[in-house]
């Protein structure tokens, strides 16, 4: 799109503002008091009439400044949550109320994805304008907080959003702009400060419940805050706070289809429908394909003595018993000619509808106590505490035993021959002995006896095995606590000097837990001595469980101390008002120890199959200064100076300016613009980190033929179905390698935006922003390295190609990939550019009755990344970027619109979610070809290529029974509108969860009551 266009979406979006069709938003309003009655400070854009005609009020600061200053319609736009308005809305949290922020884009995390085993268990993190959750600052009461112990992707630091303590918010403002040159690195999308309580009088409180319509998903709220004290009368304010949440786990069948199943055969269009995905089922024409060995059922292949040539077909371990989770198919001769790997009789497992799980069982608690008081006539002084324990349970499918697996290990492989050869791992597929013994090794006729889990030791054939664990499943469970003090005191000196001095303390202590993870050593002890029983796993003792399986405990922690101390003082008088100058100087030491769950120190069998293995620890000291001026030249303009220059200890240095100007040419419009260029200092976990992994799939539909074929030769690029599950249910590992050596990223930003009040109360406002990232930190596109492997050619140089474990069924094929790995660089440029819109009005329509509107919404005009090579990848409106965003897209549209009725007592509040939709393509997906041409929907295509809007309804009423009292009742989802069906993201089964994490829920009912005295 050209300069010219771009300008004229820009005006002719303006016109039609008060009649477009919803686009739907956030409120944008401060409360003017809090809970106690108090003067509370304002953040939110206010007009340019407002400024002109409104008394001045208190002097507040607004975040992005370090100014205190009377007008609140600063330069850069800022989105205010303010605690009413997001009760109004039915939420809960902050971290929800923040994930629905419209700015909101790409690769942010939700609970619900991140809990079942990800990089980054348990936590939530917002990613503004899609660059990703590093490049999002967020703060409270302007202050930093402790990252994450663990990486988001094994790379990006972030703080956890569920660390947030709920009930003493006030409000969440929002800068959606560049802040390097006010708050030093991550401040590249934006800022996120969420504002507690600045005093509290008397006891509040609320009791709350909700449930699905279905009967799960429940969920409660208790909530208790207690002040005493008047800071005007008193001169000093003290409360206490504490509260209570917990959500039940949804799984999978308690959802509608096609959410519940592996079954995709009722997905279909006009042309196709989609595959019977359950393991091992047939088609839509009732045929067997190839055979998937990974369902909860062992399998055994006899082999010779040797273990190199195969003695018959797959059969299961104990066919006396049957399939233990499904239903069974005898093979016909047909399906057995297809495939000699295929068994006479295969178990047939739907593991979604059995294991799958939606959200994880969540619980918080915590408590906070402040105290304040003034000092003297001219300053006051505070210190809060903060304590909160946030705990996530997620379970997955049983325990993996099979023949191949991206593990990242030396698979044990068995040789033992009838006269006693030795068992010894090695590389190769998992094989039962024919002799087991106590001492584990060297086992044959004479120490030891016939392998009782090897229905072909009498023959002196060995058995390959696959399968799982049915008697085990694997869990994941995180537990942070998070301790946090906050002390500072500001004022008045000399007369005519402002200065604010604080400091903070907060230590993040993250315990993660997993039970069911095969530990390698142990399973090849128990096979060796015959210890577990695979026949019947179920008849196994609780103490062989958990020899095989150990619990894995690994504790981490992050810390963050800062200390800041700023200056402010009016020079003299210009025209327009008074020129202030503002000075200041900050330290922090911050540092994170997150050892790894699953190193291989000691070797690589002395470490668990599949348990993510991501470790990074490091510690930094950041001296920091900086300075603003604000210039209101005249009446009409106003200009404001900014500029930080941080230093590290580990030796990177950087200085981040601002401008910003505002424009009032008559009390209805004001127009705005900043110019501002910021960093980001490279992660813990990207300057020296493990080795860390993340896989994607394999996408057979993007390899050559060539390679294809060797696996049947109806095996192509465009027919993948007719390939085995070796491929078609593959993924690979890209393995990221730390790099001391790295700079910051550097950006560049500007914004340009108008708001406009034709009349009180009524307020537009159009922003345009462009966010320019260069020297991004990543490791370079796996994409030349992955089709060099496949087409036989020499690797590129900077890459290693780890090829997997041959297919037992295809034993003298080209090995699929298991591992790519590259060490991250400084390359890339990354673009983000786009335009945010909101509408707001708020009418008395008589003396009892009230009516307020606001809308909201973000479009993305492009978010691209240029590589070294000087190629470009568009994302918007796609799945990309893919590896970043773990395939949840970047829709071009996200939106609400929150509608408020009051006809004393009763209050209704409707609001609309919007979610745009996307295109099955991601250009950084190896062969899904450009943006926008469904590259990585499914062929046939039995879907429409692009995944529709998402469009949601909450509505929420409360009474307000007498001034003590009010009851209220949610309906969130008012329609039970599910989620579009989206085949390729896998942060969920057939849908996006971004895009529906919270309407996959279904229709919702909370009721609650508040009290207040």
């Amino acid at each position: 799109m050209t300069i010219s266009i771009r300008a004229r979406l820009l005006a002719t979006t303006l016109v039609l503002m008060g009649t477009a069709s919803p686009a739907f938003a956030q409120e944008m309003a401060a409360q003017e008091t809090t809970q106690a009655g108090g003067p509370q400070d304002q953040a939110a854009p206010a007009s340019a009439m407002q400024e002109a005609e409104a008394d001045p009020g208190p002097d507040i600061i607004v975040t992005g400044s370090i100014l205190r200053q009377t007008s609140t319609a600063t330069p850069s736009p800022v989105t205010v949550l303010s605690s009413e308005t997001l009760d109004r809305r039915g939420i809960s949290t902050v971290q929800d109320a923040i994930q629905q922020l419209t700015s909101n884009n790409g690769p942010a995390l939700t609970n619900s994805f991140t809990a079942n085993g990800a990089f980054a268990g348990g936590a939530s993190a917002v990613s503004l304008r899609g660059l990703s959750t590093s490049s999002t600052l967020v703060l409270f009461d302007g202050l930093r907080a402790a990252y994450f112990p663990l990486s988001d992707d094994g790379t990006r630091n972030f703080v956890d959003l569920n660390t947030i303590p709920d009930d003493i918010v006030d409000r969440i403002e929002v800068l959606r702009d560049g802040a390097s040159s006010s708050y030093g690195a991550d401040a590249i999308a934006g800022v996120v400060n969420v504002i507690t309580k600045r005093q509290f009088k008397g006891v509040s409180g609320r009791a709350e419940a909700g449930i699905s319509q279905d009967g799960n998903a429940a969920n409660q709220r208790l909530t208790l805050t207690a002040g005493i004290g008047d800071l005007d009368d008193k001169g000093f304010n003290a409360y206490v706070s504490g509260f209570y949440m917990r959500s039940e786990a949804l799984y999978n069948r308690d959802i509608p289809r096609p959410y519940s199943t592996d079954d995709q055969r009722g997905i279909c269009n006009s042309i196709a429908c989609g595959p019977n995905n359950i393991l091992n089922g047939l088609d839509k024409d009732g045929a067997f394909g190839i055979f998937n060995p990974v369902v909860s059922d062992f399998y055994v292949t006899p082999f010779d003595a040797a273990n190199a040539n195969a003695l018959g077909r797959p059969q299961l371990l104990n066919p006396a018993r049957g399939c233990l989770n499904g239903p069974g198919h005898t093979l016909t001769a047909a399906e057995l000619a297809n495939s000699a790997a295929n068994p006479t009789f295969a178990c047939q497992e739907d593991q979604t509808y059995r294991y799958g799980q939606v959200t994880p069982a969540l619980e918080r608690f915590g408590g906070s106590a402040r105290f304040t008081a003034k000092v003297g006539d001219d300053a006051e002084a505070y210190i809060l505490f903060n304590f909160q324990q946030s705990s996530s349970a997620f379970s997955a499918l049983p325990a993996v035993v099979r023949a191949n697996a991206n593990a990242g290990i030396l698979y044990p492989r068995f040789s033992t021959s009838a006269g006693g050869a030795a068992n010894a791992p090695g590389s190769g597929p998992l094989t039962l002995p024919v002799y087991v013994c106590a001492a584990r090794v060297n086992c044959n006729a004479v120490n030891g006896t016939l392998n009782p889990n090897n229905p072909f030791a009498a023959q002196g054939q060995v058995a390959r095995l696959s399968g799982r664990l049915s008697d085990t499943l694997t869990q994941n469970e995180t537990r942070s606590r998070v301790y946090r003090v906050a002390a500072g005191i500001s004022g008045t000196m000399f007369g005519d000097w402002d200065y604010k001095v604080d400091a903070t303390a907060m230590h993040n202590d993250l315990r993660r837990t997993t039970n069911g993870y095969v530990y390698i050593q142990h399973l090849l002890d128990v096979i060796a001595d015959g210890s577990y029983n695979f026949v019947n796993p179920q008849l196994n003792s609780k103490a062989v469980r958990d020899y095989l399986s150990p619990e894995n405990v690994t504790d981490a922690s992050s810390d963050m101390y800062q200390g800041q101390v700023t200056l402010g003082k009016a020079l003299f008088d210009l025209p327009g008002g008074p020129l202030q100058l503002g000075v200041g100087a900050s330290i922090r030491y911050e540092a994170i120890d997150a050892p790894s769950a699953n190193d291989d120190y000691n070797g690589p069998t002395q470490r668990y199959f599949t348990l993510n293995a991501f470790g990074t620890s490091g510690h930094r000291t950041v001296y920091s200064a900086f300075a603003e001026l604000n210039a209101p030249i005249v009446e009409q303009f106003e200009v404001n100076l900014s500029g930080r220059y941080d230093k590290y200890s580990s030796g990177q240095s950087t200085f981040s300016p601002k401008v910003g100007a505002k424009f009032t040419p008559i009390k209805q419009l004001a127009i705005r613009g900043t110019y501002s260029r910021g960093f980001r200092i490279p992660s813990f976990a990207e300057a020296n980190a493990l080795p860390t992994t993340g896989f994607v799939p394999l996408l057979p539909a993007g390899l050559p033929n060539s390679f294809l074929q060797q696996y049947g030769a109806a095996c192509t690029n465009t027919n993948t179905p007719a390939c085995p599950a070796y491929l078609t249910a593959a993924t690979f590992g890209q393995t990221t390698l730390a790099s001391p050596d790295l700079k910051p990223e550097k950006s560049r930003s500007f914004t340009a935006g108008i708001v406009f009040e034709p009349i009180r109360n009524l307020t537009f406002t159009v922003d345009y922003y462009n966010i320019k990232k260069t020297g991004a930190i990543t490791s370079a596109s796996t994409s030349d390295a992955i089709a060099a492997y496949y087409a036989g050619q020499p690797i590129p140089a900077g890459f290693q190609v780890i090829a997997d474990a041959p297919s037992p069924a295809f034993p003298n094929a080209r090995p699929r990939i298991a591992f790519v790995q590259s060490q991250l660089v400084n390359s890339d440029t990354i673009r983000s550019e786009g335009i945010d819109f909101s509408a707001s009005g708020s009418f008395d329509i008589s003396d009892t009755v009230h009516f307020s509107t606001s809308l909201e919404a973000s479009y993305i005009l492009d978010l691209s990344t240029t590589f070294a090579d000087g190629t470009t990848e568009s994302y918007e409106g796609t799945l990309g970027n893919f590896n970043l965003t773990a395939g949840s897209g970047t829709p071009k549209w996200r939106g609400s619109w929150q509608n408020t009725l009051t006809v004393d007592p009763f209050t209704l509040t409707a609001t609309a979610n919007y979610f745009g939709g996307y295109n099955l393509s991601a250009e950084d997906q190896n062969g899904s070809g450009t943006s926008g041409d469904c590259g990585l929907a499914p062929n046939p295509r039995y879907v429409p290529c692009d995944v529709k809007r998402y469009i949601t309804l909450d509505a929420v009423g409360s009474v307000k029974v007498n001034d003590h009292f009010t009851f209220y009742v949610n309906v969130l989802n008012l329609f039970d509108a599910l989620p579009p069906v989206d085949v390729v993201t896998y942060g969920a089964t057939l849908y996006n969860a971004v895009q529906g994490g919270n309407g996959i829920l279904g229709r919702q009912f909370r009721a609650g009551a508040k009290f207040n005295f």
